[in-house]
């Protein structure tokens, strides 16, 4: 048992600094020796979970949105604003998700980036808002699969121009205005001004689910 959970962990180093190498130099300039240098493994311990770059490249998208959720709550709308506020606070402080922010601005990854974590977004979302809908919380004219996914392509929209021109601190402040413009044209009256979507939502979520200490 101790043995596989040093595997799982050393499987967990390398993933996380090859998505930070990924990060910073992108995927072309990126190379199996830098990773195995920023993982402090040998290239061996490397080669026995990943068998090359590609691999390496296909795991840190297919993990972006693995097991991502949020704390359910009374309304499933306000699980919905979570997931994107909690995305927004944890884009540029996770590796896998930093690493996405720049692996998305590659025309050669881009479609990778559309089939895999992107659409696996979709699905998230509009799981989500077909409960809310159930519930009544949506009104009538909502069609779920349409929100998800002009939600999603407008919140990768904010991260594009904020990592362009405003730097990261602005992702949360921004992805909270674009809730506040999308919420009152989907929810009902009396679920909507229930709805907290202020800019540290996300960063009180984290700190729910012992993502982060809580601030001293």
């Amino acid at each position: 048992m101790a043995q596989q959970e040093r595997g799982l962990r050393t499987r967990r180093q390398v993933l996380e600094a090859a998505a930070e190498v990924f990060a910073e130099l992108g995927y072309g300039a990126s190379t199996i020796s830098e990773i195995i240098s920023r993982a402090g493994v040998t290239k061996g311990a490397l080669y026995f979970h990943f068998t090359s770059k590609e691999e390496l490249l296909q795991t840190v998208l297919d993990e972006q949105v693995r097991d991502f959720a949020v704390p359910e709550r009374p309304s499933k709308l306000q699980e919905w604003a979570d997931l994107g506020m909690l995305l927004a606070h944890r884009t540029f402080r996770d590796p896998l998700l930093r690493a996405g922010v720049r692996l998305s601005a590659d025309s050669h990854i881009r479609e990778r980036m559309v089939k895999g974590p992107w659409n696996s977004w979709i699905t998230l979302s509009t799981g989500l808002l077909e409960q809310a809908r159930a519930r009544g919380e949506l009104l009538p004219h909502v069609d779920p699969v349409e929100t998800a996914t002009f939600t999603l392509q407008s919140w990768v929209g904010v991260q594009l121009v904020v990592q362009a021109s405003e730097g990261p601190e602005a992702m949360e402040a921004r992805v909270a205005t674009l809730f506040r413009h999308v919420l009152p044209a989907i929810a009902v009256p009396a679920v909507l001004v229930a709805l907290d979507v202020s800019h540290d939502r996300g960063a009180r979520i984290a700190v729910e689910m012992e993502y982060e200490p809580t601030a001293v």
